[in-house]
């Protein structure tokens, strides 16, 4: 099957999972997209299930302006395939917090080249990218990676980042506990 003909059977498996009054309470809260389905994600992540993680059926479900679409797109997309230009493409179509969340959880992280990507989303200073980047980082330092070079540059972001959206200033401080919790762990440590 093309990637033309799965998105095909994803519709009708979105069709099928639709909470219309879901759907008609975010389209009232101003979500930007052209449909949306009010599928919420653990099913999403079941539909994905049922289908191969493919770069091609990833892109055209980003490329698509429906909600699922987009979240099913970063479930899809194989984490080795998702490079640098990749995701500065979908970063420069990025339009909701859910989606900076659900890429900052799901695919980023599992990426080779997460940190380089959040470096460049921070310096870049694009508040849907600084909120990834923010939730990406807070998951590798969750996982125990070293983010040194990271926490200074997410510092400077820090330090110049005045009157940020809500979602930005809970991803902001969710990674400042995370980075005082590992030092916290790490004096504990060299103390012994």
């Amino acid at each position: 099957m093309n990637a033309i003909e799965l998105e095909r059977d994803i519709k009708k498996e979105l069709r099928a999972s639709m909470n219309g009054i879901l759907s008609a309470r975010m389209r009232e809260a101003g979500m930007p997209y052209k449909l949306i389905f009010g599928v919420e994600l653990p099913r999403l992540q079941s539909i994905a299930n049922e289908f191969p993680h493919d770069s091609d059926l990833a892109n055209l479900l980003w490329s698509r302006n429906i909600r699922e679409a987009k979240l099913m797109a970063i479930m899809l997309m194989p984490p080795e395939v998702f490079t640098p230009e990749i995701a500065d493409a979908w970063a420069k179509t990025m339009v909701t917090a859910e989606e900076a969340q659900v890429l900052a959880m799901i695919l980023l992280p599992k990426t080779k080249q997460a940190k380089e990507i959040c470096k460049v989303w921070l310096e870049r200073g694009n508040a849907l990218q600084a909120n990834c980047a923010c939730l990406c980082l807070r998951h590798l330092l969750l996982k125990g990676e070293d983010l040194s070079a990271e926490e200074q540059i997410f510092n400077r972001y820090k330090e110049k980042t005045t009157g940020a959206n809500l979602h930005l200033r809970k991803a902001i401080q969710a990674l400042t506990e995370a980075f005082k919790a590992k030092k916290e762990t790490q004096n504990v440590e060299d103390t012994k």
